[in-house]
């Protein structure tokens, strides 16, 4: 798999938002990677990457991250590699990872669970693995005054900052900015490295979704749903047309971006998207998650600290705040 956060078109996308992007390639490996943080230390952000085909060379990759983390005066490197890179079939990931110095990174970023559609399946055997509900929806919703249309207009991606905006307060969740998402689709969607998909009733969007393309794989990114009509489903054709979509396109792999672990409840993140992806068919796929690699010892020590009195501060205000609302309530 070819991830798009370590794509040109995403090292593009993040210097027009003014980060610093730092790229590098050796024998068998790669990687892009940001500068992040700011007053309690800085680090380099490496997302799903460095990409490596062997132990040895995600060796070389971490070296040179950690030389490029050096230059730029950062605390640790975070990363997050699809591969563990054991040295033998009895090592984990995790302890090959341990092994290396690395620590389990006190924020998981990027999801550690995923559900993997491969695309080079016949289109009739892509349907057949999804619920009959998905196949029944996008063969009959025509029928219903719903129409699926791909927009190659970034302007576009106003009808899925509404959606999102009533869905984010309905559910009381946090979403990416309004003004990240539009660079994203000014950046990302003219470079073909990002669609927007509209399902329409009588001609008005009522539901809308972002995916992001890189070399061989389509991520289903970000989707939401007029309210209004939500009887309809028409999340669900929509997702199914942009897998078909994605297949005819040429693409090997469709990431649903994101799903709960097995035996997961409630209280994991990701619990109340898990069923309905893995409705579109596909197999689990787990990684190691975020890892951070110290590059300065005290510095990273220093990190922790702020972070962890952060947190605890946040959730001292978090208390008083609860309780405030319950004696107005009283």
């Amino acid at each position: 798999m070819a991830n798009i956060l370590q794509s040109p078109e995403w090292a593009r996308f993040q210097q027009s938002i003014g980060h610093r992007v730092i790229q590098a390639n050796g024998p068998g490996w790669r990687y892009l990677a940001t500068v992040e943080g700011g007053r309690t230390g800085r680090y380099l952000y490496c997302p799903y990457g460095p990409e490596a085909d062997s132990p040895q060379t995600f060796d070389a990759a971490l070296a040179d991250l950690t030389a490029q983390a050096e230059a730029h005066r950062c605390w640790f490197v975070r990363v997050e590699p699809i591969n563990g890179h054991p040295v033998d079939g009895l090592e984990t990931p995790e302890a090959s990872l341990k092994r290396r110095g690395m620590k389990l990174a006190p924020r998981q970023v990027q999801p550690g669970h995923t559900q993997l559609i491969d695309l080079r399946k016949d289109a009739k055997d892509l349907l057949k693995d999804m619920k009959s509900t998905n196949r029944n929806l996008y063969r009959n919703i025509h029928k219903k005054g719903v129409s699926i249309e791909r927009s190659e207009d970034p302007a576009d991606v106003r009808y899925l900052l509404t959606f999102l905006d009533a869905t984010a307060k309905r559910r009381n969740f946090n979403r990416q900015h309004d003004d990240y998402l539009r660079a994203v689709a000014e950046s990302l969607m003219p470079a073909g490295a990002a669609s927007l998909y509209l399902a329409k009733l009588d001609g008005e969007p009522i539901a809308a979704s972002l995916v992001y393309d890189s070399e061989d794989t389509r991520t289903y990114a970000h989707a939401a749903t007029d309210q209004t009509h939500r009887k309809l489903s028409a999340g669900i054709p929509l997702v199914v047309t942009m897998i078909m979509d994605a297949k005819e396109k040429g693409l090997t792999w469709f990431d649903l971006f994101g799903t709960a672990p097995e035996g997961a409840g409630p209280e994991h993140e990701w619990y109340g998207f898990t069923s309905f992806k893995k409705s579109f068919g596909g197999e689990p796929v787990s990684y190691p998650g975020t890892w951070d690699l110290p590059v300065s010892r005290a510095g990273y020590t220093a990190y922790g600290a702020v972070r962890a009195g952060r947190e605890t501060l946040g959730a001292a205000r978090g208390k008083l705040r609860t309780l405030r609302e319950r004696r107005v309530g009283a």
